[in-house]
């Protein structure tokens, strides 16, 4: 099981980038997935994360300004990003739990290499 993240790259602050993310493998089936960024000396933070059913939770610095989606037919999660800020720099991961076989519907925690956004101003 793998996670693969496109998207992201320079862009002037206000300004918007979308990215996306597919998982592929032998997947019995995803739960949460999401969107986690770690700027320079910073910690991992979570920026958004959507249930299977779709129920979105967004950071607060966030909030108004990024959507998260997700195609459940396609294992993708996507995070479309507007009015971007250059605080909004940072590398971005996707992360998913992904459930491989029914009996353990808890599912694994993956990670796809992280992706850089950079805003400047």
């Amino acid at each position: 099981v793998q996670l693969q993240a496109s998207g992201g790259g320079l862009v002037q602050a206000g300004g918007s980038l979308s990215l996306s993310c597919v998982a592929s493998g032998r997947i019995f089936s995803i739960n949460d997935m999401g969107w986690f960024r770690q700027a320079p000396g910073k910690q991992r933070e979570l920026v958004a994360s959507i249930s299977s059913r779709g129920s979105t939770n967004l950071a607060d610095s966030v909030k108004g300004r990024f959507t998260i989606s997700r195609d459940n037919a396609k294992n993708t999660v996507n995070l479309q990003m507007k009015s971007l800020k250059p605080e909004d720099t940072a590398v971005y991961y996707c992360n998913a739990r992904i459930v491989l076989i029914p009996t353990n519907s808890l599912g694994v925690n993956y990670w796809g290499k992280g992706t850089q956004v950079t805003v400047s101003s």
